[in-house]
């Protein structure tokens, strides 16, 4: 970043799990390692010490994630604070009542501001999209996704040169198969109650929630002409408990117990990923990215996703893994069936693309490369070269299953 080296606030509802909450740590990390400064305001979380050992500096508003008009325009004034009184250069939006409240700020100090796109909003009313349009407003508009980009370009007026895709990536100092300690592997099988004996393991990582498709998968599995397989659902439950409720239940009714088990949130992803033999993310509508393919890829491992959102940019369908329809119980379980039936050859290959493909395309260094290089245009008030029209698979080239084969 050239220039004066700009003290950064980035603003969110609060610091707990989830995918906007880590870019946020990784971003702060990458600035505190270039040296410069990172502010983060939210009303805080169990993230708040990831944040810290990355280098950031925390800032507890407690109505952050609040979205009453009033405590908007208090959070308001105390943004405005913070900016005069930390010399902030950019404020950083990554969700819409922050981002109301982070704009009023900058307009009154002079800030810079700027917005993260991470999801697709609801725009069933025009109020709706009124509020969710001001994640347009930045002077740079960040988008996770060419599949995010597209929506916003569709939905909102917005100038297209001001939207720049920038990917979330796996952190590869975490998910790499070579920085994964053994003990902690087999600790984790031991907790879990993996059976000892050979099975291909499923994984399938992300909170119980209906639209990330857990009973989708169940239905799967129910339909294999065989049981010669032990899946894992890894992730939280406590949100949804009626729902957490029926898959047990569907568990059950489709004689899966032993074969299929909810083990609850865990701090050992990567741990997680080696253990599996092929992991899924069969969500019902469309991710606006969706590390779970990229993490799973960055392990060296098979990933069967849904034909929509942020998978259709991540997972190289027959290179990497299999695309299928989203909802669709029998083509899930045509995928399934065939990603178990793999001979270890087509299997070598399949782990190297997907190794390839995650470490060259969507690691968290890119990530945060290309955001701070946001910054610094920001800082220096200039606008990057239009974006080509995106199709981030057409435009690479295949792996030739004799190269790979050979590595």
């Amino acid at each position: 970043m050239t220039g004066k080296p700009p003290t950064v606030l980035q603003v969110l509802p609060e610091l707990r799990t989830g995918g906007v909450e880590r870019g946020t740590v990784e971003i702060a990390a990458a600035l505190h390692k270039a040296g410069h400064r990172a502010l983060v305001a939210s009303a805080g979380g169990y993230m708040e010490s990831d944040l810290s050992y990355a280098g950031g500096e925390h800032i507890r508003i407690p109505q952050m994630k609040s979205k009453n008009p009033w405590h908007i325009m208090e959070n308001a004034d105390r943004l405005a604070k913070i900016i005069r009184e930390e010399k902030v250069d950019i404020i950083h939006a990554r969700s819409r009542a922050p981002a109301w409240s982070a704009r009023m700020a900058a307009k009154r100090t002079g800030c810079h501001f700027i917005t993260t796109f991470h999801g697709v909003y609801n725009l069933n009313f025009p109020l709706k999209q009124r509020y969710n349009a001001i994640m347009t407003k930045g002077e740079r508009v960040i988008a996770v996704s060419n599949f995010v980009r597209e929506h916003i370009l569709a939905n909102y007026e917005v100038d297209p040169q001001r939207v720049t895709v920038i990917h979330r990536g796996a952190n590869l100092e975490k998910f790499s198969p070579d920085k994964v300690v053994p003990g902690r592997v087999a600790q984790v099988a031991k907790d879990w109650r993996v059976p000892e004996e050979l099975h291909p393991l499923i994984l399938m990582p992300g909170r119980i929630t209906r639209w990330k498709g857990q009973d989708v998968l169940i239905k799967a599995l129910g339909k294999l002409p065989h049981r010669n397989f032990f899946c894992l659902l890894v992730g939280d439950d406590e949100r949804h408990p009626d729902y957490a409720n029926e898959l047990k239940q569907l568990i059950e009714e489709l004689n899966l117990e032993g074969h299929v088990r909810m083990v609850g949130n865990t701090k050992f992803m990567a741990e997680a990923y080696v253990l599996a033999s092929l992991v899924v993310s069969p969500s019902i509508e469309p991710e606006a990215f969706g590390r779970v393919p990229i993490e799973a890829q960055a392990m060296g491992k098979p990933v069967i996703a849904t034909r929509h959102g942020g998978a259709m940019e991540t997972v190289r369908e027959y290179e990497t893994g299999w695309l299928v329809n989203p909802g669709d119980v029998d083509d899930l379980a045509r995928a399934l069936n065939e990603a178990l039936s793999l001979d270890d050859a087509t299997r070598q290959v399949i782990e190297y693309n997907a190794l390839w493909n995650a470490r060259n395309n969507f690691s968290t260094a890119t990530m945060c490369r290309k955001t701070l290089q946001v910054y610094a245009e920001v800082m220096a008030g200039v606008l990057p070269a239009p974006e080509p029209e995106p199709d981030a698979i057409a435009e690479q080239e295949p792996l030739a299953e004799e190269e790979t084969a050979d590595a």
